[in-house]
């Protein structure tokens, strides 16, 4: 009988990154194609931003933009909505309730992941950043898919379940789930505080 996967706890490393996914207007206005009401979930972020500050921890924050039709062409046939993010427009600007860092580091991407064609592993590994803590927008979609590259670059990740945010209430609970039980953990942003100042 199959009795399921045997899965360990994973521990955070000893300097950690918050990824703050694509936390752009157009994914938290209601009014875009793509967009649903997050605000809950900003409080936490920004929770989360500020103890990273505390910590010494480096913050990236990642937006979807898209300026010619080659970009990401099949994601996008996939998902026409995608194409309301037009490179310099308004919705793919940073919600402005996200508390600001000039510290930040800016990661542009055309795909789900933060790692796709980006140097995100590159400056990750400049920083000396041996694990991942993620957050932000969509739990099923660009969250997921940064989480699960982060596993498969060796990072010890985990994802901040009331930071993050998906339109389908039963996708973000499963993909969470399915996330927790394969490729990493995931906690609410009060159980991080308290294992961070655990030590």
């Amino acid at each position: 009988m199959n009795q399921g996967l045997a899965s360990n706890q994973l521990t955070l490393g000893t300097k950690p990154a918050l990824i703050v996914v694509d936390a752009s207007n157009g994914f938290t206005d209601p009014s875009s194609p793509i967009g649903a009401e997050f605000g809950e979930q900003i409080k936490v972020i920004n929770q989360l931003i500020t103890l990273a500050v505390q910590l010494s921890w480096p913050v990236i924050m990642s937006t979807v933009s898209y300026d010619n039709p080659q970009q990401a062409m099949v994601f996008r046939e996939k998902l026409p909505g995608l194409n309301f993010l037009k490179a310099g427009s308004a919705a793919v600007d940073i919600d402005e309730r996200i508390l600001r860092l000039e510290s930040a580091i800016s990661i542009r991407k055309f795909h789900a992941s933060c790692f796709h064609q980006t140097d995100l592993h590159e400056r990750l590994q400049t920083l000396g950043v041996d694990s991942l803590v993620c957050c932000g927008f969509t739990t099923s979609g660009c969250v997921r898919a940064t989480a699960v590259d982060g596993l498969q670059y060796n990072y010890r990740t985990a994802i901040i379940s009331d930071a993050a945010g998906d339109r389908d209430k039963a996708a973000h609970l499963s993909n969470l789930r399915d996330f927790g039980l394969k490729y990493g953990e995931v906690m609410t942003y009060e159980r991080l505080r308290t294992l961070v100042a655990a030590g």
